[in-house]
């Protein structure tokens, strides 16, 4: 499976222990707006509504009963060893 540079940088947040937090549109009840949070509290500024949609439909993120989006285990089988620079 392909895996963009962008994507790979959210699946690594999620994977630290990160989230995706979304907001649905009153109206049409579809998702209309997402930010990804890194387990500090800091929020990454390249999950857009276009890489949400592609992990979502790659099924690399899942979210049970409306909690925020994380990291499934598929997600985490292609995700690339990348090292951690703290």
């Amino acid at each position: 499976m392909n895996i963009s540079k962008t994507e790979q940088r959210v699946l690594h947040v999620l994977a630290q222990g990160g989230r995706i937090v979304h907001r649905r549109d009153e109206e049409t009840g579809r998702i209309d707006e997402v930010d990804c949070f890194t387990r500090e509290g800091w929020r990454l500024s390249d999950c857009t509504l276009g890489i949400f949609g592609a992990l979502k439909r790659k099924r690399l993120i899942a979210s049970n009963a409306g909690a925020p989006y994380r990291i499934t285990r598929q997600g985490l089988f292609w995700l690339r060893a990348q090292a951690d620079n703290r």
